[in-house]
C-alpha cells in the first residue's frame, strides 16, 4: 500500500503563493458529482460514500485535519507473529447532515479477521481502533473507541484518523487472513432521540436480570432435572423483561425490528477490505535490543493524588508498568535529585517480595533497574539495605538483566567521582554488578583531551571499572556516523562493557528523534539508526514527565524549555474519557514499530550477516543516516516484504 504522495489524478487545490497560487475557489475534488438533492439530506437513503471521503494511509503518516482526501484502495499487511502492524484511516465529511455542529455521524464496524482454515484475529482482542486526536494541533493522542462498533461525529472541513493496530499472538497459525471495515452514515444522537429510561425503570431491570443470574449461576453440580427447571425460569423471566415498555420500540405487531436492515447496510454502507498475511517468523518474546524507559513515580504521585508506600500508589505503578511492557520497553521509575543524581529502580517492592520476582522474571523485560537505597522506608536499616538487596537477586537468574543507573549526564569531576564511590561501594557487594552511566561530555573542571569530542570519547577510561554500561548521547555524534568506531574502539567488550545510545532534547530536526511534529518516519528511524551503529541497548529519560498538575484530568502541558513532546510518550485516560487506562500517542507506537524492525534486521543477520543487513537499510532506501533516510512508508514495506522473502521457510 502506497500512500505516501498524492496519486496523478488526485488534484490537489492551490495555494496562494505557491506553484502560481491564486485562490482555491472554484477547485473541486469531485467529492459530491451525482448528489443531487434537495432539503436535508437523510443518510438513511443515500450511500455513505457519497457523504464522505475515506481512505488510507500508513502507520508513518500525520494525518492532520486539513489534509486532502486520496483514492481509497484496500489494506495489505505484512505481520510477524508476536508482532503488532497498524493502519489508519482517514474520513472526511464531503456535505453535512448532521446539527449544527458537527457535519455528521458515523459508525464503524470492524469484523474478526479469518484465514481459509478457520483461524481467527478476533476484533477487541487482536484488532483495536483508536481515534487519533491532536495535541498543540498534531495528531499524536491515540484514544480507544468501543469495539465491534463505534460512533465518530465527523466536523465540517476536518479530517478525522483512526487509528488500528492489530496484534498477532506467537501461537497464530500462519496465512491469509481477510476482515471487513464497514462505515456507515447514520443520524446523528439530535435527530434520532433515544427514549430514555427513567432511574426507578433501571433500577428495575437491574433487580431483574441479576435475578436471572442469581438462578442460572449456581447449577454446576446441580441434577439435570433442576438444571432445566432453572433455565426455563430465566427464560421466561427474559422474555418479560424484553417484552417491557423499555424495549418496545424494538417491536411490532410481527416481533422485533432490526434497528437498520441487513440489506440497507450492504447497499449503502461503506466497506473496506483489509488483508493481513502472517508469516511463520516469531518475535521474541523477550526483546533482543533492551529498551529502558523511565516513569517519573512523582507525576504519577502528584496528579492521581497517591502517596507513596499506601495500596494505591503500589497500585499506580505496577498499572503504569505492565502497560508499557505491551511496547516492547523495560520500564524503570525514576526520582530526581540535586545535580542530576537520579534513584531509579524497575520494582516498588524490595528485592525479596514475590511481586519483585513476577517483574524480574517476566520474558518481556529485557532489563531492571536496582535502586542504590531504599525507595519506600522499611524494616531494612538505610546502612544494609543496598548489600540485603544485592545479595538476594544475585541468586536469581534474572541477575543477568540487572544495572544500576546513578547519575544522568555527569559534568564535573565531582559528579564524576560520587559515581565512581557509589559504583564501588556497588561492586564491594557484587563485582558482576552493571553500572550504567548517561553522558554527552567528560568532566569540564578537568579536560580528558584538548578538544570536547576527545575528552568525552576518553570517558570510557576515566570510568573504568566502575562503570560497565556508557550510555552516550546521538547529540554529540551530529551526522558524523563515522565517530561510532572512535566511540567503540575505547570500550573493553571482553570485561562485559557494553554501548548504549539515548535521545532527549537532542538531536534536533532532521536528525530521528521523538518530539511532536516530527516526521513518522523521523520516529521510526532512531531505532534504524541504533541498528545501524551497532549499539546494544538505548535508554530515554521520560515517559510521562509533563507538567506537574494534582487533578488526573488537568490538561497536559509539555515542561516549558524542552522541545514539544520531549519526555511524553502516552498521556492519563483521564483526560480523553472516565478511562483510568494511559493513553499511547503516535510517537509510542512508531517506537515500537522500530523495535520490531530491529528484530526483522537480527533475524536477517541471522542468515547473511550483520553487514548485509545494514546494505538492505541502505539498498531498499530506508536508512543512510542521521541526515538520510526515507520520508516515505513505501521503502519500509519493502524492506519487511524482502526480510519476508528471504527468511520464511
Amino acid at each position: 500500500m502506497d500512500n505516501s504522495g498524492n496519486p496523478q489524478d488526485v488534484v490537489v487545490p492551490p495555494v496562494e503563493g505557491v506553484a502560481g497560487g491564486g485562490t482555491a475557489y472554484g477547485w473541486n475534488d469531485g467529492g459530491t458529482h451525482g448528489l443531487n438533492v434537495k432539503g436535508p439530506i437523510d443518510p438513511t437513503e443515500i450511500p455513505t460514500k457519497d457523504l464522505v471521503h475515506v481512505w488510507c494511509m500508513p502507520n508513518t503518516a500525520n494525518v492532520g485535519p486539513q489534509d486532502m482526501p486520496r483514492h481509497l484502495e484496500p489494506i495489505n499487511l505484512l505481520a510477524a507473529r508476536n508482532e503488532r502492524e497498524s493502519v489508519q484511516i482517514a474520513i472526511r465529511p464531503k456535505v453535512s447532515w448532521g446539527g449544527s455542529s458537527v457535519a455528521g455521524t458515523v459508525q464503524i464496524q470492524c469484523s474478526d479477521l479469518c484465514s481459509t482454515s478457520g483461524d481467527r484475529l478476533i476484533v477487541g482482542q487482536s484488532l483495536l481502533l483508536r481515534r487519533v486526536v491532536p495535541i498543540l494541533g498534531v495528531p499524536d493522542a491515540l484514544v480507544p473507541v468501543d469495539l465491534p462498533v463505534s460512533q465518530i461525529n465527523l466536523f465540517p472541513g476536518e479530517t478525522t484518523a483512526l487509528w488500528i493496530s492489530i496484534d498477532v499472538p506467537s501461537s497464530q497459525p500462519p496465512g491469509q487472513y481477510e476482515g471487513e471495515i464497514v462505515i456507515t452514515a447514520i443520524k446523528s444522537d439530535a435527530e434520532s432521540p433515544v427514549q430514555s429510561i427513567s432511574k426507578v425503570e433501571k433500577h428495575q431491570l437491574y433487580r431483574d436480570l441479576k435475578g436471572c443470574l442469581d438462578i442460572v449461576e449456581p447449577i454446576d453440580g446441580k441434577p439435570l432435572d433442576e438444571v432445566v427447571e432453572r433455565v426455563k425460569s430465566t427464560t421466561t423471566s427474559l422474555r418479560r423483561i424484553l417484552l417491557s415498555p423499555s424495549f418496545s420500540e424494538f417491536f411490532s405487531d410481527n416481533g422485533p425490528v432490526d434497528v437498520m436492515d441487513e440489506d440497507a447496510i450492504s447497499s449503502l454502507s461503506l466497506r473496506m477490505k483489509l488483508n493481513l498475511t502472517v508469516w511463520e517468523f516469531v518475535l521474541p518474546e523477550t526483546p533482543s535490543l533492551p529498551a529502558v524507559f523511565g516513569i517519573s513515580d512523582t507525576v504519577i504521585e502528584d496528579r492521581f493524588g497517591v502517596q507513596q508506600g499506601t495500596a494505591e500508589w503500589y497500585e499506580a505503578l505496577d498499572q503504569h508498568f505492565k502497560w508499557l511492557l505491551q511496547y516492547r520497553i523495560s520500564p524503570y521509575f525514576c526520582k530526581w535529585a540535586d545535580g542530576m543524581r537520579v534513584l531509579t529502580y524497575t520494582s516498588p517492592w524490595p528485592a525479596d517480595h514475590p511481586k519483585s520476582d513476577e517483574y524480574f522474571s517476566d520474558p518481556r523485560l529485557a532489563a531492571y533497574a536496582v535502586p542504590y537505597k531504599q525507595v519506600v522506608s522499611g524494616n531494612n536499616s538505610a546502612e544494609d539495605y543496598l548489600q540485603k538487596q544485592v545479595e538476594i537477586l544475585r541468586t536469581k537468574n534474572h541477575w543477568r538483566k540487572a544495572y544500576f543507573y546513578l547519575w544522568d549526564e555527569p559534568l564535573n569531576l565531582e559528579q564524576y567521582d560520587s559515581v565512581r564511590n557509589m559504583a564501588s561501594e556497588i561492586h564491594a557487594y557484587a563485582p558482576d554488578a552493571r553500572i550504567l552511566t548517561t553522558y554527552y561530555c567528560g568532566p569540564n573542571d578537568a579536560p580528558l583531551a584538548p578538544t570536547p569530542f576527545d575528552a568525552f570519547v576518553k570517558v570510557p577510561s576515566f570510568l573504568r571499572p566502575h562503570n560497565q554500561i556508557y550510555c552516550t548521547s546521538e547529540w554529540v555524534l551530529g551526522n558524523q556516523e563515522d565517530l561510532v568506531k572512535d566511540i567503540i574502539a575505547e570500550l573493553q567488550p571482553e570485561n562485559g562493557e557494553e554501548w548504549w545510545t539515548y535521545v532527549c532534547m537532542g538531536p534536533s530536526d532532521p536528525h530521528p528523534n521523538w518530539h511532536l511534529g516530527m516526521r513518522g518516519t523521523q520516529h521510526r528511524a532512531v531505532m534504524w539508526r541504533v541498528w545501524k551503529e551497532g549499539g546494544t541497548g538505548f535508554l530515554y529519560w521520560g515517559a510521562n514527565c509533563y507538567e506537574k498538575a494534582t487533578v488526573a484530568s488537568a490538561e497536559i502541558k509539555f515542561r516549558h524549555g524542552l522541545p514539544p513532546g520531549d519526555g511524553v510518550l502516552y498521556y492519563p485516560g483521564e483526560v480523553f474519557s472516565t478511562s483510568h487506562q494511559p493513553v499511547a500517542s503516535l510517537r509510542l507506537e512508531r517506537i515500537l514499530n522500530g523495535l520490531q524492525d530491529t528484530e526483522y534486521l537480527r533475524l536477517y543477520a541471522s542468515r547473511y550477516g550483520r553487514d548485509e543487513s545494514i546494505a538492505l537499510l541502505e539498498r531498499m532506501g530506508v536508512y543512510f543516516g542521521p541526515e538520510r533516510y526515507t520520508f516515505e512508508h513505501m521503502p519500509i514495506d519493502a524492506m519487511r516484504g524482502q526480510i519476508f522473502n528471504a527468511c520464511r521457510s
